[in-house]
């Protein structure tokens, strides 16, 4: 989640004065309120203080033996927020349409999240058994896991031409497509990437261990098109002893969004919503957020957007290439 950093109290223009019992009204004075706090520094006049500080070492979750540097530095990023926030003021950005919704939008969701965390509090630590069983449930990820080792070659998508396919589709390696794009002067990128089990669906892990040694498929993803072969398959396992604090972790958030979605369910079921624009009508009015959506993204800060049934990912996607998002999406034989 991006954070979205203001001051801790705004500062307020004082209008609506009423003169003479007349109807007009105007600006008035600034009044500076007095921060609580004791103060560290002052900005033309405006506080910065030891709340605010802390609630920046907070955030930085700055360790004990680096705090009496970092509250420096910090100090330091707050009276540059500061000066920047009283240079934007001056020129009325604050009353820009644009900022004063960002604004709004930033303190709904800081209010949402607390009270869902007022609602759900801390949630209980999984047990030893329960972080098993879950260990237990996903061998592919765990106790079976195995390691793709892939060769691709990477053109635009436009040039995945019919021809190209039918080259491809004859070719007996991955170097042969190259020789042949070579000889038709078409650009390409190599890359070396390392996938799991652990970082693929099931159905096309299952694809890839079946698949011989050198097996070329093809994957378009957005403006680039791969071609793959699966050069190594190897063990890589994962025990329990390794395993036990991600899958705790994991569970954690897996509850939260539970406790959060039943919360909400709660709250819909109580309240009268009517769809003033008919067009917006959702075909069927979900029981707390729209399918697919994690109950946590309703709000900022609850937790890592895991999807549920997914197992968590315990190992780098590896070198750089061809995104893990592009193998979800599914592989198409060019054999």
């Amino acid at each position: 989640m991006k954070t979205i950093f203001f001051p801790s109290t705004p500062k307020h223009t004082l209008c609506a004065t009423l003169i003479l019992a007349t109807a007009l009204s105007g600006c008035g004075d600034k009044a500076k309120e007095r921060k609580p706090g004791q103060a560290l520094a002052s900005v033309n006049g405006e506080e910065v203080t030891m709340l605010q500080l802390n609630e920046e070492m907070q955030r930085a979750n700055v360790p004990a033996t680096q705090q009496e540097t970092a509250s420096k530095q910090l100090l330091q990023v707050l009276i540059d927020r500061t000066l920047l926030e009283e240079a934007a003021a001056k020129e009325s950005l604050d009353r820009d349409p644009k900022v004063m919704q960002a604004i709004d939008r930033a303190r709904a969701l800081i209010v949402a999240q607390a009270y869902l965390q007022k609602r759900i509090g801390n949630v209980a630590r999984p047990t030893p058994a329960e972080v098993e069983d879950y260990f237990n449930k996903h061998p592919g990820v765990f106790s079976n896991r195995k390691q793709f080792s892939m060769d691709e070659l990477v053109i635009g998508a436009n040039d995945l031409t019919p021809e190209v396919r039918g080259a491809a589709d004859h070719a007996k390696s991955l170097e042969e497509v190259a020789v042949w794009l070579d000889a038709r002067k078409i650009k390409y990128g190599r890359n070396r990437i390392m996938r799991s089990t652990a970082d693929v669906p099931e159905s096309l892990s299952n694809k890839l261990l079946g698949q011989p040694k050198g097996q070329l498929f093809v994957i378009k993803d957005g403006a680039r098109a791969m071609f793959i072969s699966v050069t190594e398959v190897k063990e890589a396992p994962v025990t329990l002893q390794a395993a036990s604090s991600q899958i705790e972790q994991y569970l954690m958030v897996q509850k939260n969004k539970e406790l959060a979605a039943t919360e909400l369910q709660r709250l819909r079921a109580n309240a009268r919503i009517e769809y003033l624009n008919k067009s917006m009508t959702p075909d069927a009015v979900p029981a707390a957020l729209p399918a697919g959506t994690p109950p946590s993204s309703a709000v900022a800060g609850a937790g890592p957007a895991a999807t549920a049934g997914t197992a968590p990912k315990l190992a780098p996607a590896g070198s750089a290439g061809t995104e893990k998002g592009a193998l979800d999406r599914g592989v198409a034989g060019l054999k």
